[in-house]
Formats: C-alpha cells, structure tokens, sequence
C-alpha cells in the first residue's frame, strides 16, 4: 500500500483564486508517486485543447513568475537529491543563467516590483530545461534499484 499525502494551498494575485495541488514523495523510497493525467487525451482532443488552452494560459500568467524573469523550472523547489544531482548536469552557461534568474527575481522581490515589461520571460521562451534532467535522474535511480535487486541463481 502506498501512503500519499497531498497539500492544498491558495494564492490570490489579480483577484484570481488558483489551487495549487501537491503529491509529496513516498516516504520509504525518495520516488516521487506519478498520478493520473490526463495531459495526452486533452492533447488528442481538438475540442478540449480549445476549451482547456485559455485556462492554462491564464494560470502560466496568474502565477507571476514570468513577470519576475523566472522560467517554470526555476520554480522546482531544490532541496531534493534529486534535484541537486540535476541541477549539476546543467551545462554551465544554463546553470548561470538559472541563477542570475534566481537572483534577479529575489532581488525585485524584496524591492516590492517586477520587472519592466520588456524583460519579461515570454511564453514561447519558457521551456522546460530542468525536467529533462530530473526525469533522467530518476529513471537512473530506478534502473539502479531494479539492477541492486537482482538475485543470482546458480546455473548447471
């Protein structure tokens, strides 16, 4: 049996009320638990993309964090493994622009402000450059998991 717990928070900005729903890590292993999506059926669907599309964007814009000259990734909280060992692998260029990014926002933060419009992350430049890596941290784990409990039984 495996024991989730999930978090429920709500954030006001612009007068948008957004639910931020959590999974926290399984307690035993460290592996984050993969829930239900639905992301390649909307995907598949014209219809739904349609609908669901001015939703999201509407989200990605009340969240804030483009305003701040933040990407999605930057958000990825690091106190992980995981994610420690992910963020090594960035290439070093990246790996300084992230934090550039952090201190950028950290900064205007404490002075109360945003960033002037014209530095803005646009949506077409927020891509995932952290995920990848975090994934393939991940898959190594559970490859090393699978290969660290493998028994050896005696042959002829």
């Amino acid at each position: 049996m495996v024991l989730v717990r999930t978090s429920i928070t709500f954030c006001t900005r612009k007068d948008l009320n957004v639910a931020f729903f959590t999974v926290q890590e399984e307690p035993k292993t460290g592996a984050a638990l993969s829930g239900l999506s639905l992301a390649k059926y909307v995907q598949s669907s014209p219809a739904l993309m349609r609908v669901l599309k001015p939703v999201a964007n509407a989200y990605a814009n009340a969240t804030g964090h483009r305003q701040m000259g933040l990407r999605y990734d930057d958000l990825i909280i690091e106190e992980s493994e995981r994610v420690q060992k992910a963020i090594s692998r960035l290439p070093e260029k990246e790996a300084y622009d992230r934090a550039f990014r952090l201190r950028q926002a950290s900064q205007f933060s404490v002075l109360h402000r945003e960033l002037p419009k014209e530095q803005w992350v646009p949506a077409k430049e927020d891509k995932r450059y952290l995920t990848p890596y975090v994934q393939e941290v991940a898959n190594e784990e559970t490859e090393r998991a699978a290969w660290d409990t493998v028994s050896v039984k005696k042959g002829h």
